[in-house]
């Protein structure tokens, strides 16, 4: 296969060429040309989604998350971090059509602090570094924890575990080879997660300029999830029963791009996740990157984000000689043509054009 050219994220107009699913930049005798113009992106990332969570809620299937792969793939995102999972989705990988997918086990969490039955609770915190460092084991570099949620008991956010416990449980998990992420809403949980060494925050609607700076001296990522941030005025609205918790949601969301905004000029690495499964769909990749460039990521941040910086941090080449040809065509500048993003012209997925046959129905 032959493709020519702009190739992001170095803006040059290039010859590549697909011998045996990788990428070649020495020409291919006999090669048949998929497109002679375009912008050439690295396959896109989902840093940030739940394949095996059903839209609405619960478990799903094993037709239903082959089917949520399908849509990710012919979105252009060809590589997914499943930031926690109820089942177990290894049985992806036998199907080369699908996106690679890196997991971090299952949520860690407190009893009725986090969505009944998604997650492992914890009736010990003590327990915590046990069950992290068997995650690790389990996962693909990568342990999911909750770090905060409702208490009901007094009525707003708070944190689940001590920043002893934290330290302790972190150091689990490195030294078991993975890094650690945490669902993160509030305030008052951030500083003992930064502190004890946490590879990245989801959402961290609640980041502070204090927090902002942590994350900056300690290299901790962000992956903000806007297009999910944008359900917390509903959440706030059903949650009549806790006036305080409500009002906290809704001013996390009043003000998370200006929040965002600040720890992108501050030097925050930020990644793209749109938190699909359970109340977000699958395939919006397109309107996270739009919410990332409309939070004050540059529009060329904002695609790197959700590509060859994403590709990048989770240890997956971009477009390079002898690298998987994982890889997005588009027919105008998707950083100057958001819409252009919806729409992808062709997405090649190990040196195969997509889409193939569906797994889950066996017809293109």
């Amino acid at each position: 296969m032959h493709l020519r050219g702009v190739v992001l994220p170095d803006d040059e107009v290039r010859d590549l060429w697909v011998r045996d699913g990788l990428v070649s930049f020495e020409p291919v005798p006999g090669a048949e040309t998929l497109c002679a113009a375009g912008w050439i992106v690295p396959g896109l990332v989902d840093a940030h989604c739940h394949v095996g969570i059903r839209y609405g809620g619960g478990h799903e299937t094993r037709e239903g998350a082959l089917a949520q792969a399908v849509t990710e793939r012919d979105a252009g995102v060809l590589l997914m971090r499943d930031a926690g999972s109820p089942i177990d989705t290894h049985f992806v990988d036998e199907h080369e059509e699908l996106p690679t997918i890196i997991r971090a086990g299952r949520h860690i969490a407190r009893p009725k602090r986090y969505i009944r039955e998604l997650g492992i609770d914890l009736d010990d915190e003590r327990d915590l570094p046990e069950i992290v460092a068997e995650q690790a084991r389990f996962g693909d570099g990568w342990v999911k924890i909750v770090g905060d949620w409702i208490d009901r008991s007094v009525g707003d956010l708070r944190p689940l575990w001590s920043d002893a416990i934290l330290k302790e449980a972190i150091d689990a998990a490195h030294a078991n080879g993975a890094r650690v992420t945490a669902h993160v809403f509030g305030e008052d949980a951030l500083p003992g997660l930064i502190g004890a060494g946490i590879d990245c925050i989801e959402h961290g609607t609640g980041l502070t300029d204090e927090t902002i700076e942590m994350m900056v001296e300690h290299g901790t990522a962000l992956v903000p999830t806007l297009i999910n941030i944008d359900t917390f005025p509903s959440i706030a609205d059903s949650a009549g029963r806790f006036p305080v918790y409500a009002a906290h949601m809704r001013d996390l969301h009043r003000r998370v791009r200006q929040t965002v905004a600040a720890a992108y000029a501050a030097g925050v690495p930020i990644y793209a996740g749109t938190d699909a499964g359970g109340s977000i769909r699958h395939g919006r990749i397109a309107d996270e990157i739009t919410a990332l460039a409309g939070a004050g990521l540059s529009a060329h941040d904002a695609l790197g984000a959700a590509s060859w910086n994403a590709r990048s941090w989770l240890g997956r080449p971009g477009i390079e000689h002898g690298a998987p040809a994982d890889l997005v065509v588009y027919r105008e500048d998707p950083r100057v043509a958001p819409a252009a993003l919806r729409s992808p012209e062709y997405v090649v997925l190990r040196g195969r054009v997509c889409p193939s046959a569906d797994p889950v129905t066996g017809h293109r």
